[in-house]
């Protein structure tokens, strides 16, 4: 039985811990939260102990993983220090995204991980679905080809302030990891970005890529949308074929290039259809499986360096804006 705590219990570490709940290979001992009251809530919802300081539930509780749910500015401003400590201690870790809201702080992350041979996850939960795991199965048989372009559309409705970039940091760790879990790594972005009405925010963005193989590429993503319509596509096209994700798992269409039909996966209105809330149980499956085999750390999925070769794209586009639009290179500092 792999043994869990989830630090960060508000919304997001609740549906970790609702996930963890439901995998019959994994049981979760302990919560944290800084809030008093919301450990001992979840501690009582899932039959775990209640700890509001991290560095005691380390020292008290036999581990295998910790999911980091905490918040912060960015969405990610609190994610260093428990992570640090965690994989200091010797245990698994899985972190939400973005790793942190800086790329210092991400950068030390997982080398600290890769020094200590440890397994650091990020909850990337848009590639943990059976449209993405189609396509990437199409890709690897060959039978895209050569891939020519990806581009990708994410768009939410989001009306936080809480920082200039938070749009960027805090929604496309997402897109640019599903990016590059196909079309692999980027090389170079130009960026343009525009503040939806009453915002002061770069709420809205148009990123070009490149890509290290050659191919090209388009991120747009808002802050500025609704909720209540589809809020991804993605398209990636070869020299032999392309396929497209409507709603991150609602239909895949694939479309060969020499042929006039279609090979179409739809999600179903009934039996075993599949929601957002499964996109999370998806992942933190995949990463106590992972855990339990003994799957090496340098062959995670959806890994701590792929989050970080994702905020090391965005850090990219958000210094083409501050350059008015200049190409700008994306280092590699994951290898």
């Amino acid at each position: 039985m792999i043994k869990v705590a989830v630090v960060g219990v508000n919304k997001i570490g609740l549906r970790h811990c609702e996930a963890y709940r439901q995998n019959q290979d994994a049981k979760i001992v302990a919560v944290c939260d800084l809030l008093p009251e919301r450990a001992s809530s979840a501690a009582v919802q899932y039959g775990a102990k209640a700890y509001t300081d991290v560095r005691k539930l380390l020292e008290n509780e036999e581990i295998d993983i910790v999911s980091i749910a905490t918040a912060g500015p960015e969405n990610g401003g609190h994610h260093f220090e428990p992570t640090m400590l965690a994989i200091k201690a010797g245990k698994n870790v899985l972190v939400e995204k973005p790793l942190s809201n800086t790329i210092e702080e991400a950068r030390e992350m997982v080398a600290v991980a890769r020094q200590h041979k440890a397994r650091l996850a990020c909850n990337l939960n848009h590639r943990f679905v059976p449209a993405a795991y189609k396509g990437k199965e199409l890709i690897q048989n060959g039978v895209l080809g050569q891939i020519l372009f990806a581009n990708m559309k994410l768009t939410i409705k989001n009306p936080s302030e809480t920082g200039p970039w938070i749009h960027l940091r805090a929604l496309h760790p997402h897109s640019i990891d599903v990016i590059r879990y196909f079309a692999g790594d980027i090389k170079r972005v130009q960026t343009f970005m525009t503040k939806a009405p009453g915002r002061s925010i770069w709420s809205t963005a148009s990123i070009n890529l490149e890509f290290t193989s050659g191919a090209v590429g388009h991120l747009t993503g808002s802050y500025d949308m609704s909720n209540f319509h589809p809020i991804e596509y993605c398209e990636v096209a070869g020299d032999k074929g392309r396929f497209v994700i409507e709603n991150i798992y609602d239909n895949f269409t694939f479309y060969p290039h020499n042929s006039n039909e279609q090979l179409v996966i739809r999600n179903p209105v009934l039996g075993n259809s599949i929601n957002f809330l499964d996109t999370f149980k998806n992942r933190l499956n995949e990463f106590v499986k992972q855990v339990k085999e003994g799957v090496p750390a340098d062959k995670i999925t959806g890994s701590g360096e792929d989050a970080l070769a994702a905020q090391e794209v965005i850090e990219a586009a958000i210094r083409s804006q501050m350059t008015n639009g200049a190409v700008v290179e994306v280092p590699n500092t994951v290898e």
